[in-house]
């Protein structure tokens, strides 16, 4: 599939989970590299804070890593989960980025992921291996919700690309907003929403405030349309200096909340949105393609 998609000019970026499930082979076969008592049963699983997404923060329940141990090992585990993502992929996209950080620590059986800590990660170590294994390698950070220094430091000390998105650029002023068009570096991916928000049209209709919306229609220029909504946000990311943009198939065909992929936190009715055959039209071709010439970004 990889060498089929490279020979139509396409290329794959594949998305890496930062952690695995406790009944993976992964777990029981290398048990040593997480943090797992005598009985090989979780004393800490992973999760995030209370965020944008839920109140009460995501509770994921995997094992933590035992990083001591796989810092001891040169990180033979983890480097070669990269090398097998590298064949079938051209990019890896690490998911949830922070977590090779410091990583927030819940304890085991908590209902929910509010009563957990933050934990340092030996990032630069790391990443310091991986880039001896793999020189320059091909990898995306997910590096959205609350950015700290010390994961600043750690992206721009290896220029890893990161990641906006323009669903969150508008709930404050869009002048200093990092996910604004005009904020977001070249070595950006600008994305229209992810998988885990809402549509553009959905997001319109069904979460954003009256604030975002008169900041949205400020940084437009004009009242909105939410017909076309979807185009106007598609044409602010083209016109973005990010190195790339990305757009939901979702978006490309202003679908609206019922296309949604994932919401975050839940269990129930995620992953079951499915792009159709024939709903990608070469009318709909034309039109970004003449975007992407317009923009500088159409492929050579």
């Amino acid at each position: 599939m990889k060498r089929y998609c490279n020979d139509l000019g396409i290329q794959i970026v594949a998305d890496m989970p930062i952690y695995i499930n406790h009944d993976s082979a992964d777990v029981w076969t290398h048990p040593d590299l997480f943090q797992l008592d005598r009985r090989k049963k979780p004393a800490f699983v992973a999760g995030v804070p209370p965020d944008y997404f839920s109140k009460t923060g995501q509770l994921w329940g995997n094992p933590l890593y035992r990083w001591e141990r796989l810092k001891k090992t040169g990180y033979a585990w983890m480097l070669a989960r990269i090398g097998q993502e590298l064949k079938w992929a051209d990019w890896v996209r690490i998911d949830h980025f922070r977590g090779f950080v410091n990583y927030w620590a819940v304890p085991a059986g908590s209902p929910t992921a509010v009563n957990g800590r933050w934990v340092e990660a030996p990032a630069v170590d790391f990443f310091g291996k991986l880039f001896g294994r793999f020189p320059r390698p091909p990898v995306l950070c997910e590096n959205l919700g609350s950015n700290t220094p010390e994961i600043a430091q750690v992206i721009d000390c290896f220029e890893f690309p990161g990641m906006r998105v323009l669903l969150f650029a508008f709930d404050t002023d869009p002048s200093q907003n990092p996910h604004a068009p005009h904020n977001v570096g070249e070595r950006n991916v600008l994305y229209t929403g992810t998988h885990d928000n809402n549509t553009i049209l959905g997001w319109f209709e069904r979460e954003a405030t009256s604030r975002a919306k008169r900041n949205l229609a400020r940084y437009l220029g004009r009242r909105i349309s939410p017909k076309r909504l979807h185009w106007d946000m598609i044409r602010l990311a083209m016109a973005s200096p990010a190195g790339i943009a990305v757009f939901p198939a979702q978006d490309l065909l202003g679908l609206g909340q019922e296309a949604r992929i994932n919401r975050p936190g839940t269990v129930e009715g995620n992953w079951i949105w499915r792009l159709l055959p024939g709903q990608l039209t070469p009318t709909l071709g034309r039109r970004l393609r003449e975007m992407a010439r317009l923009y500088g970004r159409e492929a050579p």
